[in-house]
C-alpha cells in the first residue's frame, strides 16, 4: 500500500511539473487561438451551448434564437476594420487579435447578465488586453442614429466610455474593481482626447486571487432607454501571475485526481 501511494505521488508531481511547464510556455490563461473557427467568421452562441472554453477559462454566452441576438461573449477572426454599425459587432477595430493573432473575443453587455470569465481554479490574473470593436468605435468617432459623436461638434464635450472589470473570489465576494477608459474626451487639450484603436494592456493584479471576472460598460452618452453608445468591447490574452500557473495546474490535476 505504501509503495502504491508513493508511486501515485510521484506521478502527481511529474504531471504537475509537465502541466506547469506547458502553461508557462504558453504564457497565458486564455487566448482564443485554441478555438475552432474559420477565417473571417465568428461564433455567437447560435449552437445553444451557453458559452465556450479557452485555455483555463470559461466564457459565458446567452443566445436568443427567437431574435437571433446574444450577449456575454462571442469570438471572431474577422479582419475588416472599416465596417460600421450593427453588422460590425464581431469586428475588432485592430483587425486582428493581440500581437497579430488570428482570433479574439468580443464582449456584449446585454440584458441576461454581465459578460463573465470563470477560471478553472482561483488565482491572480496579472492582466489582459482590450480594445474597441468597430460598432462602438465608429459610433463614438462619427455618431449615428442613436448615439452622439464623442467630443461633439466642437470637440469640447467631455465624453467617455468606461470598461469596468470586477473580480470575485470562489465564494462570489467582490475582491476589487479595475476601470479602463475605452474612450476619454475630458482633457482640457482636445488633442489629448482619444478613442482606443489598438490593443491596450489592463493590469488586474490589484484584484487579488479571483475565480471570476465580470465586465460592465458605462458611457457619458445616456438617453431615456439607457446607454446610447453600443455596449461592445474586444478582449484577448489573459496573462497569469507566475505563481498562478501552479495554482491552475493544481486545479486541473485535482479534478483528474477526484475522477480517479
Amino acid at each position: 500500500m505504501g509503495s502504491r501511494r508513493m508511486l501515485k505521488m510521484k506521478n502527481f508531481v511529474c504531471a504537475l511539473a509537465v502541466l506547469g511547464m506547458a502553461s508557462a510556455a504558453n504564457g497565458y490563461i486564455a487566448a482564443f487561438e485554441d478555438l475552432p473557427l474559420a477565417a473571417e467568421s465568428h461564433w455567437n452562441g447560435s449552437d445553444g451551448s451557453g458559452g465556450f472554453s479557452s485555455g483555463a477559462a470559461q466564457f459565458n454566452n446567452n443566445y436568443d434564437a427567437a431574435w437571433g441576438s446574444w450577449d456575454g461573449f462571442s469570438y471572431s477572426s474577422i479582419t475588416d476594420t472599416m465596417a460600421e454599425g450593427w453588422t460590425a459587432q464581431y469586428n475588432a477595430i485592430t483587425g486582428s487579435g493581440q500581437g497579430g493573432s488570428a482570433k479574439y473575443g468580443v464582449g456584449y453587455v446585454g440584458w441576461s447578465g454581465p459578460p463573465t470569465i470563470t477560471l478553472d481554479a482561483a488565482g491572480i490574473v496579472e492582466g489582459l488586453y482590450v480594445t474597441n470593436n468597430n460598432s462602438a468605435y465608429y459610433s463614438m468617432f462619427k455618431g449615428d442614429l442613436f448615439a452622439k459623436k464623442f467630443g461633439g461638434a466642437t470637440g469640447d464635450d467631455g465624453d467617455w466610455f468606461l470598461l469596468t472589470i470586477t473580480g470575485k473570489d470562489a465564494g462570489g465576494a467582490v475582491t476589487d474593481v479595475v476601470e479602463f477608459y475605452l474612450a476619454d474626451c475630458r482633457f482640457a487639450d482636445n488633442g489629448e482626447d482619444y478613442i482606443v484603436d489598438a490593443w491596450e494592456y489592463v493590469d488586474l493584479s490589484e484584484l487579488g486571487a479571483v475565480k471570476s471576472l465580470e465586465f460592465g460598460l458605462s458611457s457619458s452618452d445616456v438617453g431615456v432607454w439607457g446607454m446610447n453608445t453600443p455596449a461592445y468591447f474586444a478582449i484577448d490574452t489573459l496573462v497569469p501571475e507566475p505563481a498562478t500557473i501552479v495554482l491552475l495546474g493544481l486545479g486541473a490535476l485535482g479534478v483528474g485526481w477526484r475522477k480517479r
